[in-house]
């Protein structure tokens, strides 16, 4: 009785998931590096808290850095309190739920904070938070 000799085939190396994988991580490193370049954006020193939630940003929420001197900037744009309703305003319209994040320096008056969570609420944006930084022991 003759046998054949049979070789399995070359397992060749596939690159197409290998690529897939390192696109997807590329596009997550990107999209995070964003989000932490908004919360870097100004030379804020937020307030210090023994507690508070999570300082991530999340997905379209929007970061409202208000420094010592009153100005308001968004997305590295100096905006005036009316300009800032505009924008909110419009945004609420189409988001119900638009999540804010307001950044005020630890040393800015509070009445400029009371403004600014007024032109929020003005605008239609219920959904307001404030960012702390932790108290280090």
């Amino acid at each position: 009785m003759k046998f054949q000799k049979r070789e399995p085939e070359q397992a060749g190396f596939q690159l197409a998931p290998m690529i897939d994988v390192v696109f997807l991580l590329l596009i997550f490193f990107i999209v995070s590096w964003q989000f932490s370049q908004n919360e870097r954006e100004l030379n804020v020193d937020v307030p210090v808290a023994e507690e508070g939630a999570d300082a991530t940003q999340t997905a379209g929420e929007i970061t409202i850095n208000l420094r010592e001197d009153g100005v308001i900037i968004v997305d590295r744009r100096e905006y005036t309190r009316e300009e800032l309703y505009d924008r909110l305003g419009r945004i609420a319209a189409v988001e119900k739920n638009q999540a804010v994040r307001i950044r005020g320096d630890a040393k800015v008056e509070y009445q400029k904070v009371v403004e600014l969570i007024d032109t929020c609420q003005k605008a239609g944006v219920w959904n307001v938070s404030f960012a702390t930084s932790v108290k280090q022991p």
